[in-house]
């Protein structure tokens, strides 16, 4: 048996808190949930999880460890990661308000394989993920236990399960917000511009975040 299981209740338990804990993930399937629909909100999820599977992956063969050993590798990402987080608040900040209306016609919309990519790009361009991974994943596994990489992909297949399950209902929540939203002017303008300011904030924090080892 791979893992106890006191210490699989442990790990999915401390998965969904971390699912649910306010990150630029959440905060970006809530809004965009709210403002565009249920549909837009889960497409982003899935890409944000299939990121997270990309995380898992890199952290069992071994490759994550660069971002904890190679300064260079860990500012190229983090820069990489903090650019898209200003890009998404420029968005946000100079989308427009579209009445419920005119929404379905004339205002701009992503196509489904662009936010699922947007979603997979997010998070894989975020260092702090694939280091967390490295110091989150190991944890709960033991190399008595067999191979450690089965057992690493096994947690991070399980983890990525249960954040699909959080962002989801995060996602089908929002988009009953978003009937109203879509209705209201002046909620779409005030919704993105904290958007737009959470992401700028986000990006500006994660572009100082320090080098482990430094």
């Amino acid at each position: 048996m791979l893992f106890s299981l006191d210490a699989m209740g442990l790990f999915i338990m401390t998965s969904v808190v971390l699912g649910l804990a306010p990150g630029p993930d959440n905060i970006f399937i809530l809004t965009q949930s709210a403002l565009t629909g249920r549909k837009t909100g889960l497409v982003v999820t899935l890409g944000l999880c299939t990121g997270i599977l990309i995380h898992t992956t890199l952290v069992a063969v071994g490759v994550s460890v660069i971002f904890r050993t190679s300064e260079i590798a860990f500012t190229l990402l983090k820069v990489a990661g903090a650019s898209y987080l200003a890009y998404l608040a420029w968005q946000a900040f100079r989308a427009k308000a579209s009445s419920l209306d005119d929404s379905d016609a004339s205002a701009p919309k992503l196509k489904m394989h662009r936010l699922y990519m947007r979603g997979i790009i997010m998070n894989v361009t975020n260092p702090k993920v694939a280091i967390f991974f490295l110091a989150f994943l190991p944890q709960f596994a033991d190399p008595s236990h067999g191979s450690m990489t089965l057992q690493l992909l096994l947690l991070g297949f399980i983890f990525d399960i249960v954040t699909l399950f959080v962002f989801s209902l995060i996602a089908l929540g929002a988009g009953y917000l978003g009937d109203w939203l879509r209705k209201s002017r002046f909620a779409q303008r005030m919704i993105n511009y904290v958007a737009g300011t959470i992401f700028l904030a986000l990006a500006v924090r994660l572009v100082t975040t320090k080098f482990a080892n430094s």
